[in-house]
């Protein structure tokens, strides 16, 4: 048996006015997953359990069975593993997005943020802000290191990890005064270091460059998601099957490396909607030929389009997920003459409307070559929600799927 298992991250979303008062997800010509649909077990699934922050890291742990409250040390420490940093016992890691904010002359505490990606400013020229920020403040104790686009880490020796910072994508158009980190309960350093990092990027060459080129600056840090080193069990132990992850976001790759699967990166992979869709499929039809069980195929664009507020992209990007990723691996694993079953769903919903995420639960379908179900006419939030399968924890999924 061959399983197959495509996240599109933060599909799901409400009804828009602009859409005709459907969803992106209802609104995009899927052809792939309605048909599917109509035969698979469809309802919905809570991966975020009440009382944490409906992150990307918590939600893809519960796909992979791993319950977010026993496994969960924040996202930061998933991506210094994907990035290859060997964490120590004592260190913790920092999410650190290079951010836009605004440049009127005012001060650092009344600036607006504009953009929490900085225009999902490339890698080659956030690595040169990087380095800039570990020259100028990085030490013994503190290193910056190179992520992809606008998110990257700092590791900190005998850093707190329960500091409770703002998610940056969280507060767009706000001013950063009312969330940065307060000197008042234990926030000083991060909010030094911070103010510093604006005073260092600025007026970069890069973010002058960028500027003449009509692009954000990338003229700040933010640092949020602190963690410790995580430990998860064996995922070939726990299941019997050899995994693969393929995405293009550190925070998923070391998801799949801490669990003992492989990472298979794929060029051209973006973590945007303007993605090498193929490349991920080929990537997937491939790792099953290599001999992989279990593919787990993570495509960040539809979340990047609703943090964005990006409408056409997140329909667009939902069209391509379907006709450019689940419809060649679905021939292929027609065409392989082995059983299989095929799992949809976004991790969490990232509507248009609000810009971030939400905790509420998403769609999903499990497709079985062998057995088929009294399935939907489409796929989407509403036809899911009709059919009454509630499955209240994620990490169940997988026990649904291969049993």
């Amino acid at each position: 048996m061959k399983y197959f298992v495509l996240i599109p991250d933060g599909m799901a979303d409400e009804p828009i006015e602009a859409l005709g008062g459907v969803t992106p997800m209802k609104k995009a010509c899927k052809p792939c997953m309605n048909a599917l649909a109509k035969e698979a077990l469809v309802g919905t699934v809570s991966n975020v359990p009440q009382g944490m922050v409906p992150e990307s890291d918590t939600a893809n742990l519960a796909i992979l069975s791993y319950d977010p409250k026993e496994f969960s040390k924040g996202r930061s420490p998933l991506e210094a593993v994907s990035i290859g940093i060997e964490m120590q016992p004592d260190e913790t890691a920092y999410r650190c997005n290079v951010v836009t904010l605004s440049d009127n002359g005012e001060d650092y505490d009344d600036k607006i943020i504009l953009d929490h990606s900085a225009d999902e400013i490339s890698t080659a020229e956030a690595d040169e802000l990087i380095k800039a920020l570990q020259a100028e403040m990085g030490d013994e104790i503190k290193t910056f290191h190179t992520g992809i686009s606008y998110r990257h880490c700092l590791i900190w020796k005998n850093g707190n990890d329960k500091y409770d910072f703002n998610r940056p994508h969280d507060i767009l158009g706000q001013r950063i005064g009312d969330y940065l980190p307060k000197k008042e309960n234990g926030g000083a350093e991060f909010y030094d270091l911070m103010r510093r990092s604006f005073d260092i990027l600025n007026h970069h060459p890069i973010n002058d460059a960028r500027r003449a080129r009509g692009l954000k600056p990338a003229n700040s840090a933010w640092l949020w998601s602190p963690g410790k080193k995580p430990q998860l069990p064996s995922f070939d132990e726990k299941w019997g099957l050899k995994g693969a992850v393929i995405s293009a976001v550190d925070l998923i790759k070391g998801i799949g490396l801490c669990a003992g699967m492989r990472s298979i990166d794929v060029e051209g992979a973006t973590g945007n909607c303007h993605t090498n869709y193929e490349g991920k499929a080929s990537a997937a039809i491939q790792a099953f030929k290599d001999g992989y069980e279990y593919v787990y195929v993570h495509v960040e664009g539809p979340d990047e389009c609703g943090h964005r507020a990006e409408l056409e992209n997140k329909v667009m990007a939902v069209e391509k997920i379907d006709q450019l990723i689940l419809s060649p691996v679905l021939s292929y694993l027609r065409e392989s003459g082995e059983d299989f079953k095929i799992m949809v769903l976004p991790d969490h919903p990232t509507p248009i409307r609000l810009r971030t995420h939400t905790i509420l639960p998403v769609p999903f379908m499990i497709y079985s070559s062998k057995e088929a179900h009294e399935g939907v006419a489409e796929f989407s939030e509403e036809s899911a929600a009709a059919m009454n399968n509630y499955v209240a924890n994620g990490y169940q999924l997988m026990e649904l799927l291969t049993k």
